[in-house]
């Protein structure tokens, strides 16, 4: 099954590269405050891009609440429907009762 990259995990994805090929480089050329700072804009970027997927998949009600939901609702109708079918049935039998019973 593949899964599709959203546009913000496309974008966090390529900050992270850059920011990882950029600090290589930085310590490369012996640069370590900038090679450290390159380090931390991808560890914060991979950690709110982590925050923001879960943040995401929590308030996103999945397709099984969703079921459940559409089959109380379901149940409900029917119950509804059973209970007028129930007051027309007793109607329709008193209103034969007073027809027979009627001199």
């Amino acid at each position: 099954m593949s899964r599709r990259l959203s546009g913000w995990s496309v974008t966090a994805l390529l900050v992270t590269l850059i920011n990882v090929a950029g600090g290589a480089y930085a310590a490369w050329l012996g640069e370590m405050m900038h090679a450290a700072l390159h380090g931390a804009v991808a560890i914060a970027t991979v950690s709110f891009w982590r925050w923001w997927t879960q943040r995401r998949a929590a308030a996103a009600p999945s397709a099984l609440d969703s079921a459940g939901a559409r089959l109380d609702y379901l149940q409900q109708s029917v119950d509804a429907v059973a209970i007028e079918v129930e007051r027309l049935g007793e109607a329709q039998r008193y209103a034969e009762k007073q027809r027979v019973n009627k001199p």
